[in-house]
């Protein structure tokens, strides 16, 4: 599709002409020179028009868009753009990103030379899961002459699907499989004792633990021979995610649920890659989006799927419903990773019973969040009497949250405080220093 523009050049022409004309009013001298300008105005409008519309096709524009978006990541989006003009040319670009950007001004200029081909390149980070809907691709093309514009529009209606992020999912298999945990502020858990699982029986090499000597195969070889474990295979382990009231609060433009949601595909992945079996819970006033923990070549898509189509709500949290169906549902005793918020002891207190009743039949971990605005309010000087005030009870909140990790541990309960952006770090740390210990 081509239409005529006309460029912001057009119209300062305009108005130098009709100044030249107002002047020329009260100056008759000056009539000449407005004419002579005004002729010459309209000779360049009439070549740049022949020059912009002398080729029917002048520009090529493709928008490449990956398979899918990952959730709070930086997603590379490109264009690739061809001039078919054999002269020089510019070039202003208007993509209509989807509207969860809020961006009403997103355009590039660029400059092209005869024939000229180029790659832009620009990323997006989506904060929503769901569907993102791409408008037209709008290339305003226009000579240095800058008086007339033509628009060519392509790649219309193309709509990606926000997937929680994938990225990061990535990124922490890499870094839970590399010999430099620490370095990525993963902590390298030392094995107490040894699981249950026998692998075989091999060489002595220096440095190996005496204890796993085995005399009998030692004095058969007349050498020292050793036994060799692995951790343990084919252990349940769940990710339960509250979407109620409390998971709904807003931290860098991305809410507590969805953190918890890309927490669980990653550590997801990590569980499937030791060998273990993974499944996912997500509840608010019922247990919804449940995918029972396995360990089969589809199990990663299944659950990204179920984390994907999660639906928020502002529901109170039932935990006795969770409780009812983890009672019926999980029979096996099973790791579960509880992800949801309590601000106040009164809030947990409520559901304290059914975490003990849970945490009678499985290893239970549960994990809320630090508020890190109250906590910047803490570390912040006071400055008034004001300040003075919302310090106190910033601290006092704070506290709070301390005395429900204490009430947690008090009963037999593990847990995990965080701050949003450490939460994949503190789960992925949690489940395998449970696993090494041979806790599951």
């Amino acid at each position: 599709m081509r239409k005529l523009y006309l460029h912001t050049g057009f119209f300062i022409w305009i108005l130098c002409l009709m100044g030249l004309f107002v002047l020329a009013f009260f100056w008759e001298q000056l009539l000449p020179i407005a004419q002579g300008a005004l002729y010459v105005f309209i000779l360049l409008c009439f070549l740049d028009f022949l020059f912009v519309f002398t080729i029917k096709r002048g520009i090529i524009a493709q928008r490449i868009l990956p398979e899918r978006l990952s959730n709070s990541d930086e997603n590379l989006i490109e264009v690739n753009i061809k001039s078919l003009y054999p002269f020089p040319i510019y070039v202003q670009l208007i993509d209509e990103i989807p509207f969860q950007f809020q961006k009403r001004n997103f355009q590039y200029k660029m400059f092209f030379k005869g024939g000229q081909e180029k790659v832009l390149q620009y990323q997006l980070r989506p904060t929503e899961r769901g569907e993102y809907s791409f408008g037209k691709l709008n290339a305003f093309v226009y000579t240095p002459l800058q008086l007339v514009m033509k628009r060519y529009i392509s790649c219309e209606n193309a709509m990606v699907a926000t997937y929680p992020s994938f990225i990061q999912m990535k990124k922490f298999e890499l870094i839970a499989f590399s010999q430099r945990l620490f370095d990525y502020g993963l902590k390298k858990i030392r094995k107490i004792g040894h699981t249950m699982e026998f692998e075989h029986i091999r060489d002595y090499v220096q440095g190996d633990d005496m204890r796993t000597i085995n005399w009998k195969a030692s004095s058969k070889r007349r050498q020292l021979m050793v036994n060799q474990y692995q951790d343990e295979k084919s252990q349940n382990v769940y990710t339960l995610i509250d979407k109620g009231r409390s998971m709904q609060m807003p931290f860098e433009g991305l809410s507590l649920l969805d953190y918890a949601i890309n927490t669980s595909l990653a550590l997801t992945n990590i569980i499937l890659r030791k060998q273990d079996k993974a499944g996912v819970f997500t509840f608010s006033k019922k247990v919804e989006d449940r995918v029972v923990a396995d360990r089969k070549s589809s199990q990663m898509e299944r659950i990204m799927e179920a984390l994907y189509s999660i639906k928020t709500n502002f529901q109170e949290t039932d935990f006795s419903r969770l409780y009812s169906d983890i009672n019926n549902t999980i029979k096996q005793r099973s790791l579960l990773l509880l992800y949801t918020n309590f601000e106040t002891r009164n809030s947990l207190y409520r559901q304290l019973p059914f975490l003990k009743a849970i945490a009678k039949k499985h290893l239970l971990v549960v994990i809320f969040f630090q508020n890190t605005e109250l906590e910047r309010m803490v570390q912040k000087p006071s400055e008034n009497i004001q300040e003075v005030y919302d310090k106190v009870i910033a601290e006092k909140f704070s506290f709070e949250k301390r005395l429900i990790v204490q009430e947690l541990i008090r009963h037999g309960i593990q847990c995990i405080l965080t701050a949003p952006q450490e939460l994949t770090l503190q789960s992925i740390n949690k489940y395998l220093e449970l696993k090494a210990r041979g806790m599951i």
